[in-house]
C-alpha cells in the first residue's frame, strides 16, 4: 500500500521588513490623517492619487541594472517586457504627472498627496519596507515664499495633530550654503556638482544616526557598520573632515575652520532666544564664504525666508535655521527642511527616548526637467506617518487610537434571530457601533468570552422571560469587570449580578448610550 503523502502547507509568516497593522492603530492613523488634510486644504493644496507602480526609469535614481532592477526598489515587468516599480516615495510621480500634465494645469500647481511607498532596502528597528508617507508640494515657482509657506504649513500640522509648541522645531538649512562651505573647504566645481558632494551630504545626512563618529569616519576612509558591511567614503583630508563636522555641529562658542583657514566661524549660537533669531544667526553666517556665489545667494534666499516667517508669526520657536540640516535626497537644490520633535519620553525599561525627524524636504528645481527638459521649480514636504503616529501614542494623544468595541447582541434563542437582529439594526440607526452575535456557539460563556475579546462595552441579553416581559438585560462589561474584581466567590457574582440591569425594550438604545457616555466622557 502506497504510503499517504504529507500535503505541503505554506508557513504562517510575515516577509522580512513588513509589518501587519491592527485596528486601533489604523483608527489612530485614519485620524491623524483626516487632520492632516484639514491643514493641508487651508492652505490651499489639492488632493491628488497616483498609482502605487511607475515605469522604473520614470523613479530616476533606480535605473534597471542587468537583468532586473532591484536596488532600492521592488519590480516586475509587465505585459509588454517593460520594468514596473512600486514607489519609493510620492515625489517621483509627481514630478511624472506634472511633466505629463502642465499644460492643463495652474501655476503653480498645490498638491497633497497620501499613500503607502515601498523601499526595497535592510530594513531595521523601527524602519520597514512599506510605510506611508502624506506630502505637500507647490510646482512651477522659484520664489522663497513658496518655502517659507512649506515651513508654516509643517508647523500648523504639528500643532494640529497634538505636538503643542515647544515639543516640536521645523528645522531650516539650503544647499546653497553647503555646496558654498565644500566650496570654502577647497573642493573643485567638478567635485561640488558632482558625486562627490552626494556622497559628502549623504553623510552628513546621518548625523542624527550614527553620530559624529559616524559621519566622521563616512567622510574619512569609510564605516563598517554593526553587521560587518562597509560603506566607503568621502576620502576627505582630516583638515576638510574636521571642517565639515565643525560647521554641521556649530553651536554655542564652536568654531568653524575652513580647509585653507581662511574663514573662521566664532561664538556661532544656534540657542539665541526672541524673535530675531533666524535673522541673527544667518548675519552671523553671511559673511563666512563672501567669495561663493553660491554661499552668499543662499544666505539671501534664507534671510528672505526668515523676514517672511517673522511676519506671519512663525518665529525661532517654530522655525530655525540651523546648519547641521542636510537633506540625503540628491534631487534637493535651494531650501532643505526638517521636522524634528523635540520633547523626550520614557520606554517600557523607564530608558529616554527621543523620536527626532518626523518629516521633511525641501526645494527640488531639476527633478521635472527629466521628463521635459526644462526646468521647473518646486518645493515641498514630507511627512512620515508611522513614526509621527508613535511619538503620539508615547505621548498619549492619539486621536482615534482606542475606540469602543461593538456593543453584542447575544443570541439566546435561535429562532429568535430576526428579533436580536432588530435591536443591532436600531442601534446602528442611532449611530451605536453594533452586531448580533453571528457565531456558531450556543453557549452564552462562549458569546460572552467572544464580546470580552471585541472591547465591547455591554451586551445585550434577551431570553423567553425577558422577551414576554417586553424587557432586555445589559450587562455594563466595563462596570462589570471592576465589580467582579471585589468579589469573593462566584456565588456572590450570581447573586449581585453586577452592573446588569433590565428595562423596557423600548429604551434599548438611551440605556445603551447612557453606559457609553459613562466610560467615554
Amino acid at each position: 500500500m502506497a504510503k499517504k503523502v504529507k500535503p505541503v502547507r505554506p508557513a504562517a509568516r510575515l516577509p522580512k521588513g513588513f509589518r501587519d497593522i491592527e485596528a486601533d492603530e489604523l483608527r489612530a492613523t485614519q485620524a491623524m490623517l483626516a487632520t492632516i488634510a484639514e491643514v493641508y486644504e487651508r492652505y490651499g493644496f489639492e488632493a491628488l492619487e497616483t498609482p502605487a507602480f511607475e515605469y522604473t526609469d520614470a523613479l530616476g535614481k533606480f535605473l534597471p541594472d542587468g537583468d532586473r532592477p532591484n536596488e532600492g526598489v521592488f519590480s516586475l515587468q509587465d505585459e509588454d517586457e517593460r520594468w514596473l516599480s512600486l514607489r519609493y516615495d510620492l515625489t517621483a510621480p509627481l514630478a511624472r504627472y506634472v511633466a505629463e500634465n502642465q499644460n492643463k494645469l495652474p501655476t503653480p500647481f498645490r498638491r497633497y498627496a497620501t499613500g503607502t511607498v515601498w523601499r526595497n532596502e535592510k530594513p531595521g528597528p523601527g524602519r520597514f519596507k512599506q510605510f506611508t508617507q502624506f506630502d505637500a508640494d507647490t510646482v512651477g515657482t522659484a520664489s522663497v515664499a513658496a518655502d517659507a509657506e512649506i515651513c508654516m504649513l509643517a508647523a500648523d500640522t504639528m500643532e494640529a495633530i497634538g505636538i503643542e509648541r515647544g515639543e516640536y522645531v521645523i528645522r531650516v538649512n539650503s544647499r546653497k550654503v553647503l555646496d558654498g562651505v565644500l566650496e570654502g573647504i577647497g573642493l573643485g566645481p567638478d567635485d561640488v556638482a558632482g558625486e562627490m558632494r552626494l556622497i559628502i551630504l549623504r553623510a552628513v545626512d546621518k548625523l542624527d544616526r550614527l553620530g559624529v563618529d559616524g559621519v566622521r569616519e563616512l567622510l574619512g576612509a569609510g564605516r563598517r557598520d554593526e553587521s560587518g558591511d562597509f560603506t566607503v567614503g568621502a576620502g576627505l583630508s582630516e583638515a576638510a573632515n574636521n571642517s565639515i563636522i565643525e560647521f554641521v555641529t556649530s553651536s554655542s562658542a564652536q568654531t568653524l575652520r575652513a580647509g585653507t583657514g581662511a574663514y573662521r566661524l566664532t561664538g556661532f549660537d544656534v540657542g539665541l532666544t526672541g524673535p530675531s533669531e533666524n535673522l541673527n544667526v544667518l548675519s552671523r553666517l553671511r559673511s563666512l564664504f563672501p567669495d561663493s556665489t553660491r554661499f552668499v545667494e543662499g544666505i539671501a534666499e534664507l534671510t528672505q525666508m526668515a523676514e517672511l516667517l517673522c511676519a506671519a508669526g512663525y518665529d525661532s520657536d517654530r522655525v530655525r535655521f540651523d546648519p547641521s540640516i542636510v537633506r540625503g535626497l540628491e534631487y534637493y537644490t535651494g531650501p532643505v527642511f526638517e521636522a524634528e520633535l523635540t520633547f523626550e519620553v520614557k520606554d517600557e525599561k523607564g530608558r529616554p527616548v527621543r523620536f527626532g525627524s518626523v518629516g521633511g524636504g525641501g526645494r527640488y528645481d531639476d527633478l521635472v526637467a527629466r521628463f521635459t527638459g526644462k526646468s521647473v521649480p518646486a518645493t515641498g514636504f514630507s511627512i512620515g506617518v508611522s513614526r509621527l503616529q508613535s511619538a503620539l501614542t508615547a505621548l498619549g494623544r492619539n486621536k482615534g487610537a482606542v475606540a469602543s468595541g461593538p456593543v453584542v447582541v447575544l443570541v439566546m434563542d435561535r429562532e429568535q434571530l430576526p428579533r436580536y437582529q432588530r435591536m443591532a439594526q436600531e442601534l446602528r440607526d442611532a449611530g451605536v457601533r453594533s452586531e448580533m452575535y453571528v457565531g456558531t456557539s450556543k453557549k452564552i460563556g462562549a458569546q460572552m468570552k467572544y464580546a470580552d475579546m471585541r472591547g465591547a462595552p455591554c451586551v445585550i441579553i434577551q431570553g423567553s422571560n425577558e422577551r414576554d416581559a417586553g424587557e432586555v438585560q445589559i450587562k455594563d462589561l466595563i462596570e462589570g469587570a471592576k465589580a467582579a474584581q471585589s468579589i469573593a466567590d462566584n456565588k456572590e457574582w450570581k447573586e449581585s449580578r453586577p452592573a446588569q440591569v433590565s428595562v423596557p425594550e423600548a429604551d434599548l438604545v438611551t440605556e445603551v448610550k447612557k453606559i457609553i457616555a459613562r466610560h467615554t466622557d
